[in-house]
């Protein structure tokens, strides 16, 4: 049988003497789409940051694609894995482009001209292949975000973690990036989300995770989630958010 792309079993997460993930457990099948929401500080960010070793944790399995992700493991799955931030994280120094090509060329040993073709085939794919000569600090903080899923995607990643990728955006750019994500998970990309865009959720989501104080409240499908939500505390949180 084919492996899940992520499972959690398990597990747990302290920050000194905060509990902040409670034998948390959670299986994501090959091409899913998750979105995590909750409030602030209920553990979902630290959760996705646990798959490719962001956050180390000190109890139960996080396994990648069949793999148990201990600290010799953690390079190798980080390379299945890509990540896109708040705060972009990308490099002000370099181009686009560079930005692009920098970790499959030092990290994968890929050719320049290879990694070169394949940052601008996904610059092209996110309608932005103009901008491959630009430097962050000329872009838009749409555009940015943007690059930013190129650039994981270049890396060829098996899985996609969001955290909270349009919080730092102007609200007429968010848009812009929803769309992007949007046309990702209509490739089949396994994808893990956080983010309180309640409407891309809904639209694009195959589950919508709800956590608590560290803890998974309720999972379901977007339509169940939404209209019927089981939880008293997943009740409220829609009432308030929506």
């Amino acid at each position: 049988m084919t492996a899940p792309a992520v499972e959690f079993r398990a597990v747990n997460k302290w920050f000194g003497s905060a509990h902040v993930l409670r034998a948390v457990s959670l299986t994501v099948a090959r091409s899913e789409r998750i979105v995590i929401c909750g409030p602030s500080g209920s553990g979902k960010s630290t959760l996705i940051r646990c798959v490719n070793g962001l956050e180390p944790y000190q109890g139960g399995t996080v396994r990648v694609e069949g793999r148990d992700l201990t600290p010799a493991r953690i390079p190798s799955v980080r390379r299945a894995v890509g990540m896109v931030f708040q705060h972009f994280n990308l490099f002000p120094h370099l181009t686009v482009l560079e930005n692009c090509t920098l970790a499959p060329i030092h990290g994968r040993g890929i050719g320049r001209r290879a990694a070169e073709a394949r940052a601008r085939d996904e610059l092209a794919r996110l309608a932005i292949a103009d901008l491959a000569a630009r430097y962050p600090g000329q872009l838009s903080g749409g555009q940015q975000q943007r690059v930013a899923i190129a650039r994981a995607l270049c890396l060829d990643p098996a899985v996609m973690l969001f955290d909270e990728p349009t919080s730092a955006l102007d609200p007429e750019m968010v848009q812009e990036v929803l769309d992007t994500m949007t046309d990702l998970a209509g490739r089949g990309m396994t994808m893990l989300c956080v983010t309180h865009e309640m409407g891309f959720a809904r639209r694009v989501a195959d589950r919508v995770v709800f956590m608590d104080e560290g803890q998974i409240v309720e999972a379901a499908p977007p339509e169940a989630f939404f209209d019927r939500p089981a939880h008293p505390r997943t009740r409220d949180f829609l009432a308030r958010i929506l």
